[in-house]
Parts: C-alpha cells; sequence; structure tokens
C-alpha cells in the first residue's frame, strides 16, 4: 500500500545552523519513514515561508512538523492552523504530531499547552514508558528513547486524547486521539544525534547552559528508537486510512 503524507513545515532549523541543513524538517522526514517505507511520497507545505494550507480533504495523511514557535506566539498562521487542524480532525484525515506539532494538535483540539517553567528545557536522549499498545503498535515495547529539545508541553490533555506515553518530566509525550486519527510526539525521532548537538551547540547560552549541553551529549550514549517510532506511526497512518 502506498502513502502520501503532506508535511505542513511550521519551522526552519536555527539560523546559525541553517547552511549546514538546507532541506530542514522535511527532508529528515522523508529520510526517517523511507528506512520503513522505501515506496512513501512526500509532498511540503511551507507554511514558515508563505504557502498556503490545502485543503485536507485532498489528503492522504498529513505531519506537522516542529517549531521554534509556542502555540501562544502571535504568528499570522497560527490561529489559521489550529482552525485548519481542527477542520482536518472533522474530516478524519490521518494526522502525525512532532514536537511543536504534537503541541499545536493539543491546543487547536482544546489541550492546554504552555512553558512547562518549573520543569525547564528538556534536551538529550528521554526515555518513555508506554501506557498501551493499540494494534497498530508493532513490536510492541515498554519503553522507547528519542532526542528532545523542547520548553513548553501539553500541560492537559483534550478529550479524547489518550496517554500514549510518559515520563516524569512529560507525562503527556505521546497522545493519540479516539475523535480523529491523530497520533503525536513530543520527541524528534527525526532528528539524528548530530543534529540535536548542532542544534544545543547553537542554542548554548541562551537559553541552554554549558552544563545542559554536556548532559545531553553524555545521554547520547542511550540508543535511540527513532525507526521503531517511525514503523509505529506509517502503520498507525495505514490502518487509518480513508476509504475511497
Amino acid at each position: 500500500m502506498s502513502l502520501k503524507l503532506t508535511i505542513i513545515e511550521t519551522g526552519l532549523p536555527p539560523l546559525a545552523i541553517r547552511d549546514k541543513y538546507p532541506k530542514g524538517y522535511p527532508a529528515m522526514f522523508e529520510a526517517l519513514f523511507r528506512r520503513v517505507d522505501p515506496d512513501m511520497t512526500f509532498e511540503t507545505v511551507a507554511l514558515e515561508s508563505g504557502d498556503a494550507l490545502p485543503d485536507p480533504e485532498t489528503l492522504e495523511a498529513i505531519l506537522i512538523t516542529g517549531s521554534a514557535y509556542g502555540v501562544y506566539d502571535d504568528v499570522p498562521w497560527m490561529r489559521t492552523l489550529e482552525e485548519w487542524i481542527g477542520f482536518a480532525a472533522e474530516q478524519r484525515v490521518p494526522m502525525l504530531g512532532i514536537c511543536f506539532g504534537h503541541q499545536v494538535i493539543a491546543s487547536a483540539l482544546g489541550g492546554d499547552v504552555r512553558k512547562a517553567v518549573e520543569k525547564g528545557w528538556g534536551v538529550g536522549r528521554h526515555t518513555y514508558q508506554v501506557a498501551s499498545h493499540p494494534d497498530w503498535m508493532m513490536p510492541q515495547a515498554e519503553t522507547f528513547a528519542v532526542g528532545v529539545s523542547h520548553q513548553d508541553q501539553v500541560l492537559s490533555t483534550p478529550i479524547g486524547a489518550e496517554v500514549l506515553a510518559g515520563n516524569d518530566f512529560a507525562p503527556h509525550a505521546a497522545l493519540v486521539y479516539s475523535r480523529a486519527p491523530i497520533l503525536s510526539f513530543q520527541g524528534h525521532p527525526e532528528f539524528s544525534d548530530e543534529f540535536l548537538m548542532d542544534l544545543y551547540e547553537a542554542r548554548k547560552g541562551n537559553p541552554l547552559t554549558q552544563e545542559q549541553v554536556d548532559q545531553a551529549r553524555e545521554s547520547f550514549s542511550q540508543p535511540d528508537d527513532n525507526t521503531l517510532m517511525a514503523k509505529w506511526m506509517v502503520d498507525f497512518l495505514k490502518a487509518n486510512l480513508r476509504k475511497s
């Protein structure tokens, strides 16, 4: 079964490292998903660069990327995106969200998303405990590990959202929705350790400390589960494709 994924690009790598990663986050997602489905095809809607959002009814599946923005930021497309997410959910278009994507979907559907000021920045490799195992989530795992870079969090979930995985730092780190076919993760399976370290170095001094950067580097001794997460996401989308 072939699958076409429309990537809603909501952010770019920091300016300090943008030349090193000129194709940005969509290229990272394409490389990730092709590990598990070489036949998958992609298109990008560069929202941050001014592209208009397409009619969700014309799309097979959606992914919303990470961004340096928060859902509370006053940028021209933020409210439009949230309204569009609500419409896509009503149309039951299968949808994925990563980091900011995870947060903006929750916000659009009634959750509370804010800076987790007391917990501060999450960086490095984080491990999450899996709370349930839907049929599409194969192979099953009790935990998974992924690189993160965030301060904002989903502090309370929307009605119809089930916590799929979390930990003490981020209790709502993965959500699956019953009201629409939506799956979202706080972590970044599309990011390599090299990119994450470049990202942390670019943010060293503001907002990250040298100690945080050093601890993040040490945490990468633990392997990631990026490919496993990619398989879960692809299988979730295929299990929820709308019948034509």
